[in-house]
This record gives C-alpha cells, sequence and structure tokens, in this order.
C-alpha cells in the first residue's frame, strides 16, 4: 500500500495539494447537501401554499405562509451550496457550514406547527450537521488526531509500525 511520508501527496500538480477530508466532513457534506435540497423544495411549495401545511391558529410565531417559503428556499440554497464547499475541507466552508446549519435549524424549529414530523426530521439532521463539522479534523495535531490522520505525525502509527520512541520497542530498546 502505497504510504505519503511527510505529507507528499503524489499525483498531484505542484501549487495544487489537496486537503485531507476525514469521513465526519464527508458526512457532513452529503448531510447539508440533503438539508439544503429539503428546505428548497420545502420552500417552493410554501410559496406556492400548497395544502400540504396546516396552520394552526395558536402558536407564539405565526408567520405568513409564503414569508417561510422564503426564507427556507433561501436557506436550502446556501445549505446546498456551502455543503459543496465542505468537500474541499476549507475552515472557512466549515465555518458557514455550522453558521448555516444553526440557522436552518432555528427556521426549522419555528416551523414545527406547519409540518411536525418533517420539521423535527430536519432538526435532526442540522443538529448531526453541526456536530459532524465540529467533530472533523483540527487543523493542528495538538493532542490528538489531526489532518494527518492516524499514521502520520500526529500520535498515531508511523514508519516503526505503532511504537515510536513512547511507544515500547524502537529503536533504544533493541541490542546489538
Amino acid at each position: 500500500m502505497a504510504s505519503h511520508a511527510g505529507g507528499v501527496q503524489t499525483g498531484v500538480a505542484p501549487g495544487h495539494a489537496h486537503r485531507a477530508v476525514s469521513g465526519w466532513l464527508v458526512f457532513a457534506a452529503v448531510m447539508m447537501i440533503f438539508s439544503g435540497l429539503m428546505n428548497l423544495l420545502q420552500g417552493i411549495s410554501a410559496i406556492r401554499t400548497d395544502r400540504v401545511f396546516l396552520v394552526t391558529q395558536s402558536y407564539i410565531f405565526q408567520f405568513d405562509l409564503a414569508g417561510w417559503g422564503w426564507v427556507h428556499f433561501g436557506v436550502g440554497i446556501a445549505l446546498l451550496l456551502s455543503g459543496f464547499a465542505v468537500f474541499t475541507g476549507a475552515m472557512w466552508a466549515r465555518v458557514t457550514g455550522v453558521v448555516l446549519a444553526g440557522l436552518a435549524l432555528i427556521a426549522n424549529f419555528l416551523w414545527l406547527p406547519y409540518y411536525p414530523v418533517w420539521a423535527t426530521v430536519l432538526l435532526i439532521v442540522d443538529a448531526l450537521v453541526i456536530w459532524s463539522l465540529c467533530a472533523g479534523p483540527s487543523r493542528g495535531g495538538a493532542g490528538g488526531r489531526g489532518e494527518a490522520g492516524a499514521r502520520g505525525e500526529a500520535g498515531g502509527r508511523g514508519e516503526a509500525g505503532g511504537r515510536g520512541e513512547a511507544g515500547g520497542r524502537g529503536e533504544a530498546g533493541r541490542t546489538a
């Protein structure tokens, strides 16, 4: 199996280095795209004032259905675009994703009286997006596994098979 010792990536043109994207970031990006599409479709349905939505009379946050449709439409487009940006692994995309997922979480909470079950599903999805974006790889290797992953300089298995100077049988433990 090929190894990228020292962070060098083979097959990449100079000046076009790719960042490591963890499984949590891929999960967050996919869920953001899903949430964006669902918010977009939900917004279109509300703008068209479909008969799918139930409007309760005794809810403290009463707004116009078409107005909520435009809010969900805008949040959906922003989540969709930000979800694709998270695939790059850039920190600005992660921060933008957390902010947009937080806004979508608030919008879906306020959307509860119109479509309770679906709003609850999207609340859970948005909370998972925020968690997975925050649990993604860290920028530095301070105490944990950074972008180098489990096999790099950040304390995981190195070229010595996982046992460095602090882990047991290194070069100093052998006798000639």
